[in-house]
């Protein structure tokens, strides 16, 4: 008898056994199909056909023609029936096109190209190819890339190089499924220029070689808009253990000194939602030509030098950056119509952080300012009949998905994740991002994939009754619910005071401005009223130093306020402002304000002729469009 219960036990154990792999097998499959069922209306890839696992890039960069060469190995996954692997490419020149280690010819074909979304490259493949190999090189007018002379550059001595991929400009410098739907691993090695230094979003050198031939591996499975690539006479600062900053010898010490907290970040980051899964975080200083605040590329953010204020208080930004590691890069919106749950989950993450680290009150002052601007943005969408983009989950097919990257996405977003905190306890809400983040980890996210997380892993568990209509209101239509939370401040309620005593008479040098941060001051300067005159305007400005402040938040709302009272004295300082800086989002407004008298956009013309060859592709795609500036270049010629 025990002998034959013995023999049963075996057997029993033996089949567990086995069951095991074929179990893991099948979660395996599973995760792999979610990735290749992401249908996306910004790419030609089908992935469900066949798919990117692995890009194994090598390049040359090449300053004087302003192109790259190269060669894009790509380790695919096929469906058992699969014909054809189709990868975006914009204004790529393909040379050739391999199949396999033994690099057998392949048939191939461009297809047409259009404004946004490029050419499709279909290659026929075979269900058992397991690697393509693509040889080609860039135009020299690659939308993601930004070549710089030495001259654009803050030492002023050297060139540099950097690109920028989100949202899908990725395939502009490399021939990819250009998906935010589609991860993959990559290892890379670059040859530049003997005296540069080249960083990606991968495992980095930290120093300078003597052949300038450098490598690199990403290990964790990214989206192509991840991909990044910098060139240019860096220098390597550490701050702590597995955090550094690479900027211009020029600009190094005082960026050093900007991100000194910045270990305490990522341990504030850790405390909150899990731990930090890249290994090392690190920030690149940009030259001034950046068209974005920050870019999350993972283990190495790419950073504006507008936010080196010289006391550290516009990190927010690295905050922001640094909370993408876990939403957006971690957990990836499926496609650019789901992209809130990037930016939204990310303002709220940031939120936290900044409130771990320097109190409630701070980051109320910042979320105070963001729903100033939000509900700015949803009125002008409004008074532009466009109400439908207020809405969380967007429309974009037929669109260039730029056109999504609004306050919405950002503050709506925070919103909605502070209303469902608000509802449901803040305790048991960081229980659910928490492990959200985990079991989600390397995988994308769809809008309607996180309604049923929320809903079984959040408000069923905890028997909170939100309803249905509520989050439907919250994601699928425009504008703001009426019960959406209200930011308060108390510090911006002295700053108002502090205006009204002004408006009555108060001189300048009598109001009551001791120890105010950088954000009461820029709320103080945003609701200077309409009615002031230029007299008064002169008293501020000398008073506080508004046209010379190192801060660009606070400069950039005075010079707002100095084209709405035609404040000539600040104008010198407005163009320098718009000529030095390729920041989209100080551009917009500024021109924007410039626009809406004749004299006006005379000025603004004049200027992005002087400021157009400086900026990014990302910036002048909107001031273009802005400015007309396609018939405006006809009638001058």
């Amino acid at each position: 008898m025990l002998k034959q219960l013995f023999y049963s036990l075996l057997i029993l154990m033996v089949g567990f056994s086995a069951c095991q792999p074929e179990k893991e097998k099948h979660e395996d499959e599973e995760k792999s199909s979610k990735t290749m069922k992401i249908d996306d209306p910004h790419s030609y890839a089908r992935p469900k056909e066949s798919v990117v696992k692995h890009l194994d890039w090598k390049a040359k960069v090449n300053f004087e023609e302003k192109n790259i060469t190269a060669k894009a190995t790509l380790t695919i996954e096929n469906a058992e029936d699969a014909e054809k692997l189709i990868l975006d490419t914009k204004d790529l020149k393909i040379d050739s096109i391999t199949l396999g280690d033994d690099e057998q010819k392949a048939t191939y074909d461009v297809g047409q190209k259009t404004d946004a979304m490029g050419s499709p490259l279909t290659i026929k493949i075979k269900p058992d190819t397991k690697k393509v190999n693509v040889y080609y090189s860039t135009s020299s007018d690659a939308e993601a890339l930004q070549w710089l002379s030495p001259v654009q550059t803050a030492g002023k001595d050297h060139p540099f190089l950097f690109t920028q991929s989100q949202a899908i400009l990725a395939r502009s410098w490399v021939p990819i499924q250009d998906s935010p739907g589609i991860r993959f691993t990559y290892s890379a090695e670059v040859e530049v220029p003997k005296g540069l230094l080249a960083l990606m979003s991968a495992a980095n050198p930290q120093q300078k070689n003597e052949n300038g031939i450098y490598k690199f591996q990403m290990d964790q499975p990214i989206p192509a808009y991840l991909l990044a690539l910098a060139v240019g006479h860096v220098e390597f600062a550490e701050i702590g253990p597995r955090t550094a900053v690479y900027a211009e010898p020029s600009v190094i010490d005082g960026a050093k000194y900007e991100f000194g907290e910045l270990e305490e970040m990522v341990t504030a980051a850790e405390e909150l939602y899990g731990p930090y899964q890249w290994g090392r975080y690190d920030l690149l200083v940009l030259p001034p030509s950046f068209p974005f605040g920050g870019m999350e590329n993972p283990r190495l953010t790419f950073a504006t030098p507008t936010i080196l204020a010289g006391d550290r208080s516009l990190t927010s930004l690295v905050a922001h950056e640094l909370a993408h590691s876990w939403s957006g890069n971690l957990v990836t919106n499926a496609t650019w119509n789901d992209f809130w749950l990037n930016e939204g989950f990310t303002v709220y993450f940031e939120q936290r952080i900044m409130e771990r680290l320097y109190g409630r009150d701070y980051s109320e002052m910042l979320a105070s300012l963001a729903a100033q601007d939000l509900k700015a943005e949803i009125e002008e969408m409004r008074n532009d009949n466009n109400e439908m983009d207020t809405r969380l989950k967007l429309e974009l097919e037929g669109r260039n998905p730029d056109e999504g990257v609004t306050s919405i996405a950002y503050d709506k977003g925070y919103l909605f994740l502070r209303y469902l905190e608000e509802q449901v306890g803040r305790e048991k809400f960081d229980t659910f991002l928490k492990d959200y983040f985990s079991k989600n980890a390397f995988e994308v996210m769809t809008t309607e994939e996180f309604i049923k997380q929320l809903q079984i892993n959040l408000l069923d568990k905890e028997r909170v009754n939100i309803g249905k209509v509520k989050i439907e209101e919250w994601i699928y239509k425009p504008g703001l619910p009426e019960d959406a939370p209200v930011p308060q401040s108390d510090k911006f309620a002295n700053v108002d005071k502090q205006v009204e005593k002004f408006i009555n008479g108060t001189p300048a040098s009598e109001l009551d401005t001791t120890q105010w941060s950088s954000h009461e001051w820029l709320h103080f300067v945003r609701v200077l009223p309409v009615e002031l005159d230029n007299n008064r305007l002169t008293e501020l400005d000398k008073t506080f130093g508004f046209t010379q402040t190192g801060n660009s938040e606070v400069l950039m709302a005075w010079l707002l306020q100095a084209i709405k009272h035609n404040y000539e004295p600040a104008y010198s300082k407005l163009e320098h402002f718009l000529v030095n800086t390729g920041r989209r989002k100080f551009l917009t407004p500024l021109y924007g304000e410039l626009l809406k008298t004749e004299a006006g956009k005379e000025r603004a013309i004049n200027i992005y002729e002087q400021a157009r060859p400086n900026y990014h592709f990302v910036a002048t795609n909107t001031i273009d469009e802005m400015l007309n500036w396609e018939e405006q270049s006809k009638t001058e010629n």
